[in-house]
């Protein structure tokens, strides 16, 4: 799967800590890695498990 183009960000929940991951996105999915340990690469997620994913991290936020 090839990387996305958009900007790497943290979400808006995010405490500001160091516990972080970051992400970036667009139309065919997302990449997320670490935000402490960069060098070490990223995940892909195409855009239904990105979906999935984002849906069942926002069902704890509740």
């Amino acid at each position: 799967m090839a990387s996305r183009k958009g900007e790497w960000h943290k979400s808006k929940y995010s405490s500001g800590g160091q516990n972080c991951v970051e992400a970036r996105e667009d139309a065919e999915g997302a990449d997320v890695r670490d935000t402490q340990n960069r060098h070490l690469g990223h995940l892909s997620f195409d855009r239904r498990e990105w979906a999935a994913l984002t849906l069942v991290a926002s069902a704890g936020l509740r």
